[in-house]
């Protein structure tokens, strides 16, 4: 049709055009052909006249030839030099036809819009298609569709109508009230301008007054001045007049208070720009500062005195402590108020006199200054700490650091029950927060770092000097801390090592000497042979002299360096521990591969102890909470410059790693392939020891019943001799945990041996399969039971296959059966068939795959003559 018309064919659903084709009660544009009814509306027929649909014109139908089911017409419709040529199926009734003819709908085709040459928008023929469809009962709808569109129309065009009114109205009232505004704005320019000029005049005529003013308000300020700065000289003369009032009367504890309210004041006017008045007020406090300190410490030493202090015995051989005097309570109470009275001099004290500092290099923590009765109380001692031990004489030798050291130590035992129920109950009374035996611990301790300071130059470069005086430091920071209480938050003698070189100088003799140790650990003739070998309890983990010392060294380390004051030094301590471990473990290496062609020697599973034992010290370190903080130090310090990964970092984080791991991980290394070569030594012999029993007749070999008593094959002697030999050797040399791992390797390759190279080798009668099982359930395994209860758990191998080859006929039979319906069967599930595995694990068969099943039951030769 489309190659013969001139009209352009389109195929568009019937329903699109239906309404058009047919008029009020007509069938427009259907001509009336012979033996065909269109069941369209009934009524006269329309004179061929078009119909407009969208701006088309229906020109003309044409019917398909009958003899169709289906009835597909053509419709051409035209208009406006555009023609639509559509085709579609529609419902017909045959008069020659069936009279219960049933209406039959087709699929249509998909209606492909071109904007080109269509002139109906394309949602309004998807809205008729969606309400009209194909059914030509819809067109009943048609009234109720146009109703509701004119409805809506009608809604539409009266909101126009209303915004279209309503929009002017705002428009104009905002243009009114924009003109209101431009109005006001322009009003309050104006009075602005008004009120600019009028300030401008009132600021002209006031500005000769503004200028007196200005000159009489500056000489009012001069005034007030001088006014304070007199009133601040007069309060200082008040305060120094009644100081001396106090003093002239004898009245020293008030004296004392308003010295206390001076030195406050001086504190006050520090940020005085009045140099003249921070000068007199500093040379007031200190004028009277001076005076009644010197009386005040001139009482104090005399009570201190007759309290025969210092006190230069134990607390034992103290004088008070034998016959107390009559007058000791007086003595007491005037100690109680002359430490009061000096207590509050603290404040101008601290004002005037300034406490020695060592260089900042040191890096002390601040602290406050030694409080004023706390000093005097220390002058003695101080003094003859000096005369001991600077200068020229006997008892200052360098090499002999342990005589101040200790000196220093006894004083503080000597005079700590003294501070503790004499003085520190008068710090309590007077409010104060500092602690008497700290106190006086902290100013002893000054001394020595000044000592140490000066010394420790002088040692640098001499190996067995400097580590002694090291020792001797350590050894007295423990006491220090362990018996007196000293704090780590004040400055202690672990300061003055921690500067830069005298640290590293300690980092290098450190090393020196820990190598040299290692050097003789391990080469004394006792290196390989634990200490505790006698003792069963004592001795369960088998440690070599050389690996228990080698530990307790790093422990000694890891003391002494444990009081260091910052993380990051520790953190240096920590990886010198680290390469020492690496150290001793490459050692350990050299000397086990001397040792390798004997791995069953004593002296290799003495290093194999010794691998072990250190590897389990190093993972029990990692949990302890001195390791615990220093990996949260080292998390900081590597988060801060980035020297680890994401995931490394993650893993300190979380704690799924340790400072240890990298060592850790090489011992087990190690240890695993030192195992493994005993393993396969062992094994070497057992498989050199089983040939004769690879060889075995087990094809020929009598039945059971054929045998008075079932007895050990005589070819599995050698083997089973080797076996228990090689297991009593290596139980007594390796401790529990390496020989646990050792025999479950060994029974791991003994059961794939057997199992390989005797089971699946041979062929077995059935007194063949007897003597097997014999051998390995009453022989082998009970070889294995020492160390576990089920040893046949780690033969599974063998332990199946003698299940598979001493089943009975009937049985093995079945189970061949079964193997071949479930292969044949192969994915295929049958509710009513067992699975193959589950019929070997009713057997007890449950490492063994099925095909080795398979091959187990080939090998056996007693199968009934049933053609099988």
């Amino acid at each position: 049709m489309g190659g013969t018309d001139p009209w352009v064919c389109y195929s568009l659903p019937l329903s699109s055009f239906r309404p058009l084709l047919a008029g009020p009660g007509a069938t427009s544009g259907f001509p009336a052909a012979p033996g065909w009814q269109v069941p369209v509306s009934g009524g006269a027929e329309g004179a061929g006249q078009g119909r407009a649909l969208g701006g088309w014109r229906i020109t003309r139908v044409r019917p398909c030839p009958s003899g169709f089911s289906l009835l597909p017409v053509a419709v051409c419709l035209k208009g406006n030099n555009k023609s639509l040529n559509t085709q579609n199926t529609v419902n017909y009734t045959s008069p020659a036809g069936d009279e219960n003819m049933a209406a039959i709908n087709v699929g249509r085709e998909q209606v492909t819009r071109d904007p080109d040459r269509c002139d109906i928008p394309y949602s309004v023929a998807e809205y008729v298609e969606r309400e009209v469809g194909t059914d030509l009962n819809c067109l009943k709808k048609l009234g109720k569709l146009i109703e509701e569109l004119s409805e809506n129309k009608k809604q539409l065009e009266e909101q126009v109508l209303t915004v279209s009114s309503e929009v002017p109205k705002r428009i104009q009232n905002a243009l009114k009230n924009a003109e209101d505004s431009k109005k006001s704005l322009s009003q309050l320019l104006g009075e602005e301008t008004v009120l600019f000029d009028s300030i401008n005049s009132h600021l002209l005529t006031a500005q000769p007054w503004m200028e007196d003013l200005g000159v009489l308000i500056s000489q009012i300020e001069e005034v007030e001045r001088h006014l304070a700065y007199l009133k601040w000289i007069s309060q200082i003369e008040e305060l120094s007049d009644n100081i001396q009032q106090y003093l002239m009367t004898n009245n020293v504890p008030e004296a004392a208070t308003t010295l206390a309210s001076m030195a406050e004041l001086d504190i006050k006017l520090q940020e005085s720009s009045c140099s003249h008045l921070l000068t007199f007020v500093r040379s007031t406090v200190k004028f009277w500062h001076k005076i009644l300190k010197d009386k005040l410490s001139s009482d104090f030493e005399e009570i201190l005195t007759h309290l025969h202090w210092p006190f230069v015995g134990p607390p034992q051989s103290q004088v008070f402590g034998l016959a107390a005097p009559a007058n000791v309570p007086e003595i007491y109470n005037n100690l109680e108020t002359l430490f009061s009275q000096l207590l509050k001099l603290q404040t101008s004290d601290e004002l005037l006199t300034k406490p020695k500092q060592l260089p900042e290099k040191y890096s002390l923590p601040p602290s406050p200054p030694i409080i004023l009765p706390m000093q005097i109380m220390l002058n003695p001692l101080q003094k003859r700490f000096k005369y001991h031990f600077t200068g020229n004489r006997q008892t200052n030798v360098l090499s002999k650091p342990e005589w101040y050291l200790t000196q220093v130590l006894m004083w503080i035992g000597n005079h700590a029950k003294f501070l503790d129920d004499k003085i520190q109950p008068i710090l309590d009374k007077a409010g104060s927060s500092v602690n008497a035996r700290l106190e006086f611990s902290r100013a002893l301790v000054m001394l020595i770092l000044e000592k140490l300071a000066a010394d420790i130059v002088c040692l640098l470069y001499d190996d067995n000097l400097f580590c002694h005086l090291v020792d001797e430091v350590l050894l007295f920071e423990r006491e220090l801390y362990a018996t007196h209480g000293y704090l780590s938050s004040v400055p202690s003698c672990m300061h003055i090592l921690s500067e830069e070189t005298c640290f590293q100088r300690w980092l290098t003799v450190e090393r020196k000497f820990a190598l040299q140790k290692m050097d003789s650990i391990l080469s004394s003739e006792a290196a390989w042979v634990s200490q505790y070998k006698d003792i069963t309890d004592v001795d369960e983990m088998k440690v070599p002299d050389c690996a228990e010392t080698f530990t307790t060294l790093l422990q000694v380390i890891t003391d002494r360096y444990k009081n260091l004051p910052t993380a990051s030094r520790k953190l240096q301590f920590l990886e010198l521990q680290k390469d020492l471990v690496d150290d001793f473990r490459i050692r350990l290496t050299q000397v086990m591969k001397e040792e390798t062609r004997a791995s069953l020697a004593f002296r290799y599973c003495a290093i194999l102890n010794a691998v072990n034992y250190i590897g389990t010290v190093l993972a029990d370190w990692a949990d302890n909470v001195f390791f615990l903080e220093l990996q949260q130090a080292a998390l900081e310090i590597c988060a801060d410059s980035n020297a680890l990964s994401k995931l490394q970092l993650g893993q300190l984080a979380c704690m799924e790693s340790s400072v240890f791991d990298d060592m850790i991980n090489l011992l087990e290394r190690l240890k695993h392939d030192m195992l493994t070569r005993q393993v396969d030594h062992v094994f070497r012999e057992v498989k050199d020891a089983a040939k004769l029993y690879k060889k075995e007749r087990w094809l020929s070999l009598p039945s059971q019943a054929e045998q008075a008593v079932m007895s050990l094959s005589s070819t599995a002697c050698p083997l089973l001799l080797t076996l228990r030999d090689r297991l009593l050797q290596l139980e007594q040399q390796l401790c529990y945990s390496l020989f646990k791992i050792f025999w479950q390797m060994l029974a791991e390759k003994v059961d794939m041996f057997i199992y390989q190279e005797v089971i699946l080798a041979n062929h077995f009668n059935e007194g063949g399969a007897v003597q097997l099982q014999f051998d390995m359930t009453r022989n082998l395994f009970p070889l294995f039971s020492h160390y576990c209860k089920r040893p046949e758990n780690y033969f599974k191998h063998i332990k199946e296959a003698c299940i598979i080859l001493n089943l009975n006929v009937g049985s093995a039979l079945l189970l061949k059966d079964a193997l071949h319906s479930a292969s044949e069967n192969g994915t295929i599930l049958d509710p009513n068939q067992p699975s193959a595995t589950a019929v070997l694990n009713e057997l007890g068969v449950y490492k063994l795959a099925q095909q080795d099943v398979e091959i187990l039951l080939n090998l056996r030769t007693n199968w009934p003559n049933i053609g099988k």
